[in-house]
């Protein structure tokens, strides 16, 4: 009897990793259609509040440099942003007045960024969205609780996918 009751575990086990495998086969196309629609909804946001002279990558940026002032080479860690790529975009923020930039005191070679007043208006602006958005997920302590393990399983996804990379496959 205590035979047939584990084949029976081991069996809801290989169902339930199957799922689970299933389910993770799927998450890089639900992040990568999410990037889609977070971008789409900036887009209708700067829209609403008559903002044209920025992109929604843009505005991520300004969103991640936030209240600090950091270097380029923190902004491209923190965001994870490629070098021309942010280059491009940070040159287009200085040009439109959203970023201010500054030679490092340290190094004069390094460049220090900051949001301007434009640059700050914008975010607040932005950061209102986000309440909104956010009380419009969140309704309950449930909704509260399932949020923040989403959060954590991102990170960790984030932390597995980054050890993958840094030590060639062999995370774990």
């Amino acid at each position: 009897m205590m035979q047939a009751r584990k084949t029976g575990e081991q069996r809801e086990n290989e169902a339930e990793s199957g799922a689970a495998v299933s389910v993770y086969h799927d998450i890089a196309r639900v992040i990568d259609h999410m990037q889609r629609r977070l971008h789409d909804v900036v887009r209708v946001e700067l829209g609403r509040i008559g903002v044209d002279d920025i992109s929604p990558v843009q505005v991520i940026m300004l969103m991640n440099i936030g209240g600090d002032e950091l270097s380029v080479r923190d902004l491209m860690e923190r965001g994870y942003y490629l070098g021309s790529n942010a280059s491009y975009n940070l040159k287009h923020l200085v040009e439109q007045g959203y970023v201010d930039r500054s030679a490092s005191q340290r190094d004069r070679r390094a460049a220090r960024l900051r949001l301007s007043e434009k640059g700050r208006r914008l975010t607040g602006e932005l950061r209102r969205l986000e309440e909104r958005q956010s009380e419009l997920l969140v309704r309950n302590e449930t909704d509260a609780a399932d949020l923040e393990t989403t959060y954590r399983t991102l990170r960790r996804l984030e932390r597995l996918w980054g050890d993958i990379i840094r030590y060639d496959g062999n995370a774990g």
